[in-house]
């Protein structure tokens, strides 16, 4: 073989040689492109970080344990503590710049607005009235249901009156009235129903706690209390809690309890209030609050509650917003 020729043979070799090598790093470039943008999508994706303080009300508690667990599968660079305490406890705390979110179950008040009260409803439940399972008329009260008037004859009159009386029968025992001894939705919901009264003016005796006043009414087979409605019934059965059990109001005072009336489930309590039967209140929104406007990482985590987070109501056992509120409480995050 020719100088010549051997020489356009290896020129050929060092040119294949560089051409594979410059594809090589064109692929190699173009991974290492791909990966960045990716890690930048992820980033991206995860990019909201700091801490959401909550407390406040009992009647929002458990839905927003389950909102707060959803919302961090997709954010778990935030830190969000939430605690109970009552309404009362949240929208001071909110006002007071101690937490970002307060838990509200009750209508919010002008001077608190004044104050800096900015809020937007997230959810509904409602206030039921409640007596011990082991209750000598429970079972007639489960037909015939119980008036507004005894309800205001008891918290608001603070008159005694014997089961009896209200069941139609001979029974003896005086009712023993519960209320709650923390400033809170619940109580000033249940007041607002009885004549549009407010909670200081409910009498019995005080009792801290949507759990306090199920275990105190458990324990006590002449007691009446009043609990929300995750507290009022089981989550997992759908029945009263162990121990209780849930009164139907008489609402139209026939006498007897009609089949809308009947809330003697959870998924009945809810029917009765989506139909409208179930009286409103003791059914009402419930609210978060902050100070002036919402700030992040809350203003994401509130957006993030008006939108996916009402798909988690149901499952929880509370009723989401309307669409038209949905609407309107985005606008006044934003």
């Amino acid at each position: 073989m020719s100088n010549k020729k051997r020489t356009t043979s290896a020129t050929k070799k060092v040119l294949a040689v560089l051409c594979l090598s410059l594809l090589a790093m064109t692929v190699l470039f173009t991974s290492s492109a791909i990966a960045q943008m990716k890690t930048g999508e992820m980033r991206g994706a995860t990019k909201l970080q700091g801490t959401i303080r909550i407390s406040g009300a009992w009647a929002l508690y458990p839905m927003m344990v389950r909102w707060v667990d959803e919302f961090k599968k997709i954010n778990p660079e935030v830190r969000i503590d939430v605690s109970a305490g009552g309404a009362g406890k949240g929208i001071a705390d909110a006002i007071a710049g101690m937490v970002d979110l307060g838990m509200v179950s009750r209508d919010i008040k002008e001077e608190e607005i004044k104050q800096g009260a900015v809020f937007v409803p997230v959810v509904k439940d409602a206030v039921f009235p409640t007596i011990n399972a082991a209750n000598p008329v429970a079972k007639i009260l489960l037909k015939k249901g119980i008036k507004k008037e005894a309800f205001v004859k008891l918290w608001i009159q603070g008159e005694k009156i014997s089961w009896g009386a209200i069941a139609g029968t001979p029974a003896k025992d005086n009712v023993q009235v519960y209320t709650r001894s923390d400033a809170c939705g619940a109580a000033e919901t249940w007041a607002k129903y009885l004549n549009n009264k407010k909670q200081e003016d409910l009498q019995g005796i005080g009792v801290y706690g949507d759990p306090g006043v199920a275990d105190a009414v458990k324990k006590d087979k002449q007691g009446i209390g009043f609990n929300n409605l995750n507290y009022a019934y089981d989550s997992k059965t759908g029945l009263p809690m162990s121990g209780i059990q849930v009164v139907p109001i008489d609402v139209n005072e026939n006498g007897k309890i009609d089949a809308k009336e009947d809330i003697s489930t959870k998924q009945k309590a809810i029917r009765s209030i989506l139909d409208g039967v179930y009286p409103s209140p003791p059914a009402r929104d419930l609210f978060v609050v902050t100070k002036n406007q919402f700030k992040e990482p809350a203003k994401s985590f509130v957006k993030w509650i008006l939108t996916k987070g009402q798909g988690y109501a149901n499952e929880v056992g509370y009723i989401a917003i309307k669409e038209a509120q949905v609407k309107e409480a985005q606008a006044k995050v934003q």
